[in-house]
């Protein structure tokens, strides 16, 4: 929550014009973050921001609405020479517009290089304090932390948010930036925590029992749930075997028929693949052309 007040404070200090919020749609941004803190004061504080850069969007709506005359008169009062008892303050308003470019120039900088959205929902500001973060890295904390969040919260777990904005930016390091293999591994590892029948991924990483850095790099097969290791695990068996029996001479025999030559000439092997209880699996060769099937 300090780094958060800290952002905020940050944003109360600077100057931003229509330019800025249009282009960064931070308004928005800090709208979602108000709607999912607790703290009431820190909320108030951000209502009190918004209004007031809604003031500077009304107020250039009010200038378009109004007549060229109207527009021509209003740039005539504005050019007008101010008098000597006004000179100080035209001193200050002057210095004012300087500190505002030079500060749009700043952030124009930052944007162009993704690094001017801040954290847009409650605590990821004290997870990557270290940063802003760009939207689409924002947005990748959001989908991890409601992927977390999508079954029953085990005894024992790190909050959500926090164990997604370590995930993210590990992934972030790890793939050097939001490219293909940064997307490809968040949708992976978004729909591994979503899976009903791999409740355990999500409980041991939000548990500390995998950790949130190991996660983020963890492959598709260690991701897995028990039940798909077990038939992955079945699979890689037979097809063993299957190069095993294939490479051995087998039994001659004609009572087999190939699909593919129409040749009877054929060797046949049979082995058990499966458990004890079910049919043998049988191997046949066909002599005439290469050609290798199997049935139970």
């Amino acid at each position: 929550m300090d780094d958060s007040v800290e952002l905020i404070g940050a944003l109360e200090d600077m100057r931003v014009n229509i330019d800025l919020l249009t282009k960064t749609r931070i308004g928005a941004v800090l709208n979602e973050f108000r709607k999912k803190i607790k703290d009431e004061k820190l909320a108030k504080r951000c209502k009190a921001l918004i209004k007031r850069w809604k003031s500077l969007l009304d107020e250039k709506l009010s200038m378009r609405s109004k007549s060229p005359d109207e527009r021509h008169s209003s740039q005539e009062k504005s050019t007008t020479p101010p008098s000597a008892s006004h000179t100080d303050s035209s001193n200050k308003q002057h210095q004012q517009q300087q500190t505002t470019t030079a500060d749009h120039q700043m952030l124009q900088q930052q944007h162009q290089n993704n690094r001017v959205l801040p954290p847009s929902s409650n605590g990821i500001a004290a997870t990557v304090g270290r940063g802003n973060m760009d939207i689409i890295r924002v947005k990748s904390v959001q989908m991890l932390a409601n992927a977390f969040s999508s079954g029953g919260m085990p005894d024992g777990s790190s909050d959500a948010t926090d164990v997604a904005g370590r995930v993210e930016k590990k992934m972030f390091d790890h793939h050097k930036g939001t490219g293909d293999k940064y997307k490809a591994a968040l949708r992976s590892r978004v729909f591994n925590l979503r899976d009903k029948k791999n409740q355990a991924l999500r409980e041991n990483v939000l548990t500390g029992a995998v950790s949130a850095e190991k996660f983020a790099v963890m492959t598709a097969e260690e991701m897995a749930s028990e039940e798909m290791k077990k038939v992955r695990e079945q699979l890689t068996k037979e097809t063993i075997l299957e190069h095993q029996m294939s490479v051995q001479e087998g039994t001659p025999t004609d009572m087999f028929k190939c699909h593919k030559c129409g040749s009877n000439s054929c060797t046949y092997s049979q082995m058990q693949t499966r458990s004890a209880d079910e049919p043998m699996t049988t191997f046949v060769f066909c002599r005439s052309c290469g050609n290798r099937w199997k049935f139970c």
